[in-house]
């Protein structure tokens, strides 16, 4: 390589070499920059800079970077409080404002008190807010102390800023309390100047008088023809430009709707034929299904109606085929059908005049059939007056045709009710003759009918309008919810729900017994009772003026909580920890069935040690359900403690009895001296064990009594167990013989017959013994012989003794050989037995 080579290469290393040295000063440069950006973040450089001259610079790569432009600052806990308080604030200033506007609508003042009351609820939530940092800030300031007094040393002054900074913040919060305050009072005030808005309202339109003259007829003839061609363009102008161009979608909205009715009806017709429709071979059909009967032929059908109409109005909104004003018309005209077949299904179904062994009232075929028409053409009068109702307001009609068609409604409703009362429908069951109604019945039927008629006549319009609703639609709802409630009460009586339809199903397919099936009627009749005011009561309490959504809040507060006193009730919880506690009782149950059946039963565990594991996991996830029902009913299970160690002393001296059988049932469960079918005596008491429980222990004899012994007396008591750890025993029989009889022989024939016997072990084998050579029995001299036989299963000691008793008396008398059992054999300490539950054994 030549020497200018060299030099090439000697320049091109120095220059990369300089490059690399100022690549990597830069790198060090850049990352020094950023380190000292985030150390002057931390402090750490506002504390070099005191020591820098006021007019030296920082130097650029020292710099903090700031904050983006976009960067959102969160608001602390006063700021954010406040915009909230602020707000709720404003909006109850416009509703104050604009309250005078809806003085005369009653649906909308209740909105409004609605609207309130949600307002109210989010003002209290802002003030619980500040309780955890007012919390903070007194703690912190009591740790802080008080400012020192004068002539004492200052305090340093990072603890003075301290204690300022927070008294301020109190103060904010404080200041925020404050506006809450006031606005939860301005709230509360305006919710009782709604509720006294609408008892006016209320009293208004029921005292309010209108004049009634000819001047009046005469206009109202003038404007009625008018109001009926705009109702006429109106309606063909709704046809022309909404339904015609979109008939396809108004025919597949009618298909689609009819779907869930069918369902229901069909559904109804094959799953509850016999509490739906008649038998009409039912010559004599119980009480029960003549309501049952009544009942759903009512509800279903008009249930189906309800889900059709509902889903057509629904979809004719989705698609946008209603206009605001036919959307007010449309749902009064299915108001109208619902209401009108409501009245229809339920007379029929409580008068039946096609099958008068259905009946429910002792009414006559023809009569009934004039009730039902009667009564019918009370729900269409009062139907189509609500319907022309909501038709004024759309169109604005004058207040003469708005009197005009209250007075006849009104009226026709009442003369209706004058023509039932006057009307002779029952029947003598043994002459067949017609009679009037009971006086009493008669006398509210006149006085219900007159009621609407004078007051139209007087002029008392809206009292009118009202008594006549009432009548007509809740007395349909509330003669529903007494079929309702009467249905529930005899579904509850014993039997009742056996014999029906559904009570025969489960007993076939089930095994159900007549104690499950009476648990079932009651539960299903609590049900009943449950659905009929969940839906019946909302339903009268609209006709008398309150609105669906201040009793849809008022009931959503009653379900979630609701204070009483200090203590706050949420029957949604309570009800949520009774199912859970349910569940966990019968998931425990299976899991026990499970456990016994399936797991312990297959690996062939014995029956005491099956019986205790059971009791155990049964008595743990009882335990656990309950803790876990109290927990989600919101009960604090610190108060249960609480009381838990108040009643400390009490379970110490008044329950220690009680808890000395628990503590010795948990002995018996674990070291199982005895277990279920043991062979027990103690005392008095021998027989069989049955149940070992926590509290007691069930003890069967052998005459099939039961005996409950204490577990306390079973653990410091002497206990006799047979069958402790195996079955085998040792029985005596003892009998006595003649002095001058040979010894040895009688003693060979014993044993011969004893190891002859069937279940007498021959290992140990059989003994006999000479127990006594002087008994006196009659004057004669007698020996005592004792028998010992050892029995593989001593349960069977009865069975064996019968037969070597017999077995010797037949042997004897062969050998002329006179032999006198002794009436009372000596066990050891085996008790009485009865033969047949040796032979059960």
């Amino acid at each position: 390589m030549n020497h200018k080579q060299q030099f090439i290469e000697r320049q091109i290393l120095k220059k990369l070499s300089a490059f690399s040295l100022r690549f990597v000063l830069s790198l060090f440069l850049l990352f020094a920059g950023l380190t000292a950006g985030e150390i002057a973040d931390t402090g750490w450089m506002s504390a070099q800079a005191q020591t820098m001259p006021e007019s030296a610079e920082a130097p650029a790569t020292l710099k903090a970077p700031e904050a983006p432009q976009n960067a959102v600052v969160q608001p602390n806990l006063v700021t954010q409080q406040k915009a909230v308080v602020e707000d709720l604030r404003k909006q109850i200033e416009d509703i104050a404002k604009s309250l005078d506007k809806s003085k005369n609508n009653d649906e909308t003042l209740a909105n409004i008190k609605v609207k309130l009351e949600a307002i109210s609820k989010k003002l209290l939530d802002a003030g619980i807010a500040f309780r955890p940092r007012l919390g903070e800030i007194n703690s912190r300031l009591d740790q802080i102390g008080p400012p020192p007094a004068e002539g004492k040393p200052a305090e340093a002054e990072i603890v003075a800023t301290e204690r300022a900074r927070l008294a301020a913040e109190k103060a904010e919060i404080n200041t925020v309390l404050g506006f809450t305050e006031d606005a939860s009072v301005q709230t509360s005030q305006i919710i009782e100047k709604i509720g006294t808005m609408r008892r006016d309202l209320f009293t208004q339109t029921l005292s309010q008088r209108v004049d009634i003259n000819t001047a009046l007829v005469t206009e109202v003839i003038n404007a009625a023809g008018y109001e009926t061609k705009t109702f006429y363009y109106l309606l063909k102008s709704w046809w022309d430009f909404t339904l015609y161009p979109n008939l396809w979608t108004l025919l597949g909205v009618i298909a689609v709707s009819v779907i869930p009715a069918l369902l229901i009806h069909l559904g109804a017709r094959r799953w509850l034929a016999e509490l739906y429709e008649r038998d009409p071979l039912e010559e004599k059909p119980s009480y029960l299904s003549r309501l049952s009967v009544a009942f759903w032929s009512t509800v279903i059908p008009s249930l189906a109606i309800v889900v059709f109409l509902a889903l057509v109005y629904v979809l004719f909104e989705r698609f946008d085929l209603l206009r605001p004003d036919v959307a007010k018309l449309l749902a009064a005209l299915f108001t109208l059908f619902c209401v009108v077949l409501f009245i229809y299904r339920l007379a029929c179904g409580v008068l039946s005049p096609d099958m008068p062994s259905w009946r429910l009232l002792p009414i006559a075929p023809k009569p009934a059939r004039i009730l039902i028409w009667l009564l019918t053409a009370a729900a269409i009068t009062q139907s189509i007056e609500y319907f022309l109702e909501i038709l004024n307001g759309v169109m604005s009609s004058p207040l003469s045709l708005t009197v005009a068609k209250s007075v006849i409604g009104t009226a026709t409703v009442g003369a209706l009710l004058l023509a039932i009362a006057f009307l002779r429908p029952i029947q003598n069951p043994r002459t067949g003759e017609l009679r009037a109604w009971p006086n009493l019945t008669k006398i509210i039927l006149i006085v219900l009918g007159l009621v609407p008629i004078l007051a139209a006549i007087f002029g008392y319009i809206g009292l009118a309008r009202f008594v006549a609703q009432q009548i007509v639609v809740t007395g349909a709802f509330i003669v529903t919810m007494y079929l309702g409630f009467l249905t529930a009460r005899a579904i509850t009586h014993e039997k009742a729900f056996a014999n029906t339809s559904l009570g025969r199903k489960l007993r076939d397919k089930f095994n159900a017994t007549e104690a499950t099936l009476d648990q079932l009627g009651l539960a299903a009749g609590i049900f009943i009772n449950l659905i009929v005011l969940f839906i019946g009561v909302p339903l009268v309490l609209m006709q008398f003026g309150f609105q669906w959504s201040e009793m849809s809040t008022t009931f959503v507060r009653i379900m979630t909580g609701f204070q009483i006193g200090s203590f706050s009730i949420s029957l949604l919880s309570i009800i949520t920890g009774i199912l859970l506690f349910i569940f966990g009782y019968f998931l425990t149950r299976l899991f026990q069935n499970w456990l016994d059946g399936s797991v312990m039963a297959r690996g062939r565990i014995d029956p005491g040690v099956r019986n205790s594991i059971k009791t155990v996991v049964g008595y743990v996830g009882l335990a656990l359900s309950g803790l876990l029902g109290i927990s989600a009913a919101g009960i604090n299970l610190s108060s249960l403690a609480l009381v838990a160690g108040g009643l400390s002393l009490g379970i110490g001296f008044g329950l220690q009895n009680i808890v000395s059988n628990f503590v010795s049932g948990l002995i018996l469960l674990a070291e199982r001296p005895l277990k279920v079918g043991d062979w027990v005596q103690t005392g008095t008491v021998s027989g069989f064990v049955k149940k070992i429980s926590v509290r007691a222990t069930e003890v069967e004899t052998f005459q099939r009594e039961t005996i409950i012994v204490p577990n306390s007396t079973l653990i410091n008591d002497n206990v006799g167990n047979w069958t402790h750890r195996n079955k085998l025993g040792r029985s005596d029989l003892q009998i006595l013989i003649g002095y001058r009889t040979d010894v040895r022989k009688i003693q060979a024939m014993l044993f011969e017959i004893a190891k002859e016997t069937p279940l007498v072990l021959k290992n140990p084998e059989p003994m006999v013994f000479l127990i006594n050579m002087t008994e006196l029995v009659s004057s004669n001299m007698m020996m005592r012989f004792e028998i010992r036989i050892f029995l593989a299963d001593i349960t069977s000691a009865l069975g064996v003794r019968n037969e070597l008793q017999f077995t010797i008396v037949e042997r004897f008398a062969e050998e002329g050989i006179s032999v006198m059992p002794l009436p009372s054999p000596i066990l050891y300490p085996e008790p009485h037995v009865n033969s047949e539950e040796v032979a059960e054994g």
